[in-house]
């Protein structure tokens, strides 16, 4: 299993051979440093925990600085299966280089936060009727609910906060990678705002 944290830059474009245009996500990908190795036999789950970025260790909690000066810590959970020789060692360097280009990825981040809003935009209801004696509710969701059971029902799709939630794409393309600026070019959009953490599994 690959894998490798990364930040988003920005969405552009690139042309291949024939001409064609292919919208693609810019990603600044690694290098990531694993920090810790967790087995089945020690941890109960096999999992290699990996830091990113840099931080002034006088702002990083106590339990962390022995870790490093990373900006983030994040785990991937590995196959129960895998061999202890298999995993990656304490202080191993995994670079963008384990990537290459035409290979099928998955992309997790968390989602543009959208703030409050209605049903119309947070679940697509096509609101209420525009004439014929309609007046304030053309935006509104409408009835909640029956006389029985005298209460709104648990998942009732209302309005509320849209956005922030971990999203995860898959079979992404890896279109283009530029190793000495550590950037790597993914088909389509990416889940989050530009700067924002992601992680890619291949």
């Amino acid at each position: 299993m690959k894998f490798i944290l990364a930040k988003k830059v920005e969405m552009s474009q690139v042309f291949d051979d024939k001409g064609k245009v292919h919208p693609v996500t810019w990603l600044e990908a690694g290098p990531i440093f694993v920090t810790q190795a967790k087995t089945k036999e020690k941890d109960g789950y096999t999992a290699v925990q990996v830091g990113f970025g840099s931080k002034k260790e006088k702002n990083m909690k106590k339990p962390q600085r022995k870790l490093g000066n990373y900006e983030v810590f994040k785990e991937f959970r590995l196959d129960v299966g895998l061999p202890a020789e298999a995993l990656a060692k304490v202080g191993d360097k995994i670079e963008i280089t384990t990537f290459a280009e035409g290979d099928k990825i998955e992309v997790s981040g968390t989602s543009k936060g959208k703030g409050f809003q209605g049903v119309i935009k947070r679940h697509g209801f096509h609101g209420g009727p525009r004439t014929h004696g309609q007046k304030h509710s053309e935006r509104a969701p409408g009835s909640i609910g029956a006389v029985w059971p005298q209460r709104v029902l648990k998942g009732k799709r209302m309005g509320g906060r849209m956005g922030e939630e971990r999203v995860t794409l898959k079979n992404l393309k890896v279109i283009k990678i530029i190793p000495e600026k550590n950037l790597m070019a993914i088909s389509g959009a990416v889940p989050g705002h530009r700067g924002s953490l992601v992680e890619v599994r291949g």
